[in-house]
């Protein structure tokens, strides 16, 4: 990671200009807004008892393995492998059904759509080839295979795709996809989205334009273990990359399916609409992954999804938005030890009422908005992340409260360390019904260090409240030293006083609140 080149004024020189008390005060010209703001806060000491708060406790992964994986597959009964029409099936109800939608493989078929279908046991791709007519699933070089119709597990069935297929070729031009409704899995392998025309990946074009996927439905266990994947998915719903999602809501009302579930690991992603998606799902594990120039998302979780894990990923070079995002209630997960840098976006966001969620130690770089994102998402632990030369913030916090900031360093990143705002969403295209917000926002800042950030440590405005602790600001950008914005900078040597050099706990509060509470 490349530092900004004004670390090199040095730590103990600004460490000790705090400690002497030679801040600069706010910046003289303060809109109206903020010096109202100013007027109608309090600094305070607190008492530091409350702020303690021992290291989170992480999940224990040592039982995510190949191993373990390779401990679930149940060979003892040979699955029944049929070649039918798409139609009249649950599963591809998405894709053939009203709005025309089966022309997409009338066109691509040249006839009424099929797919290879595998029910009641278990089958591995080798075989599988060798149960279905040539020009259907064929081994055109030694382990290498061309699927050139959708090739779907059913409910009761379980398809292997394992070290014995180098390659899995999933041809474009025969609209060729893999959905699970059972258990499938993917190990020691590559599968990849092919174009014939070019004899080569199925490689990027627009966001319509059809390429393979995978998707698994409500109900199944999906594992992808030391694979690779690549050139898969498009701008068509569940038809993302990899998907793993609850079947339709009407669907899963009549079909009665749990949750899907299941475990990525050691795998390698690149050139993916979405590299992972996942809606209604629970307990997945995205472990060791690398997340390499996927088009518009890494990893990103979404509606309703709980209990995840996404740990040790690298995810980088993500082409339109985020590196990892998780969205829309997607609670009670971990986002730990992973590396996100050089994404359009973000590098991690919390997004659309998302709560109780760990994002600890993750190493977030380079990307070209801000490291960590927090929109409209309370109730969140932020603990020991480094936060490196990110073109916007390094932390910024939108209609959010009770965002506990533990122990992270937020370093050379352009604009503001922490940086904690409202904002009224009325007038933009958000559904209001589907995602509610509060234009509330309120920090807690504990430990860690803000340094050499290019508009300064900390802006915080119309906060509910705030608290800081053994926040170290060091190494200002601007010449007049370590300034704060926001409702703090009215109040700044107040709050340095009790936070630098009385090493107190800082409480920072509107009027209003405080005689709410006498009251």
């Amino acid at each position: 990671m490349n530092l900004h080149p004004h670390l090199r004024h040095g730590l103990l020189a600004s460490a000790l200009l705090l400690a002497s008390g030679l801040v600069a005060a706010a910046e003289p010209r303060l809109l109206a807004k903020e010096l109202q703001q100013a007027r109608t806060y309090t600094v305070s000491s607190a008492p530091t008892e409350p702020l303690h708060m021992d290291p989170p406790t992480l999940p224990d992964l040592s039982g995510y393995t190949a191993q373990a994986v390779q401990s679930k597959i149940d060979r003892s009964h040979p699955g029944k492998v049929t070649v039918r029409r798409m139609f009249q099936e649950d599963s591809l109800k998405e894709f053939v059904g009203g709005d025309n939608k089966a022309a997409e493989w009338v066109q691509r078929q040249h006839g009424i759509p099929q797919a290879i279908f595998i029910d009641d046991g278990h089958v591995d791709l080798a075989q599988l080839s060798r149960q279905v007519p040539r020009q259907y699933l064929n081994e055109v070089q030694p382990g290498v295979y061309l699927a050139r119709l959708p090739i779907v597990v059913g409910r009761k069935g379980t398809l292997e795709i394992n070290s014995k297929v180098r390659q899995l070729r999933l041809s474009e031009e025969g609209g060729a996809f893999l959905v699970n409704d059972g258990k499938l899995f993917v190990t020691d392998t590559q599968v990849t989205g092919w174009r014939e025309r070019s004899n080569g990946p199925a490689t990027f074009r627009s966001p319509k334009a059809f390429r393979p996927f995978l998707l698994s439905w409500g109900g199944t266990e999906t594992y992808i273990v030391n694979t690779t994947m690549a050139s898969l998915g498009y701008a068509k719903s569940k038809s993302y990359g990899v998907s793993i999602s609850q079947y339709t809501p009407n669907l899963a009302r009549r079909m009665g399916r749990p949750e899907p579930t299941g475990w990525i690991i050691g795998s390698q992603f690149s050139d993916m609409w979405y590299g992972f998606y996942c809606y209604e799902t629970r307990d997945f594990v995205v472990k060791d992954n690398t997340y390499r120039d996927n088009i518009v998302y890494g990893i990103d979780p979404h509606d309703r999804s709980h209990g995840l894990i996404i740990a040790g990923n690298t995810v980088h070079g993500t082409r339109k938005k985020h590196g990892i995002i998780v969205s829309r209630e997607v609670n009670d997960s971990w986002i730990i030890n992973n590396k996100s840098f050089d994404n359009k976006l973000s590098g991690v966001v919390i997004d659309r009422n998302s709560i109780n969620n760990l994002v600890a130690y993750n190493e977030i770089y380079r990307n070209h908005t801000d490291g960590i994102t927090l929109y409209e998402s309370g109730d969140n632990l932020i603990w020991g992340n480094k936060l490196v030369n990110n073109r916007r913030h390094g932390i910024r916090v939108r209609n959010s409260v009770n965002i506990r900031l533990y122990e992270n360093v937020a370093m050379a990143n352009g604009l503001v360390g922490v940086y904690g705002h409202i904002k009224d969403l009325s007038d933009t295209d958000r559904d209001i019904a589907l995602d509610p917000f509060d234009t509330k926002v309120s920090l807690i800042v504990v430990g860690g260090q803000l340094v050499a950030n290019g508009s300064g440590p900390l802006s915080i405005d119309s906060p509910l409240s705030v608290e800081l602790y053994k926040v170290a600001m060091l190494a200002p950008r601007k010449a007049s030293g370590i300034t704060l914005s926001g409702v703090l900078g009215q109040r700044q040597d107040e709050i340095l006083d009790l936070l630098v050099r009385q090493q107190k706990a800082v409480l920072i509060d509107p009027v209003e609140r405080q005689a709410e509470m006498i009251d």
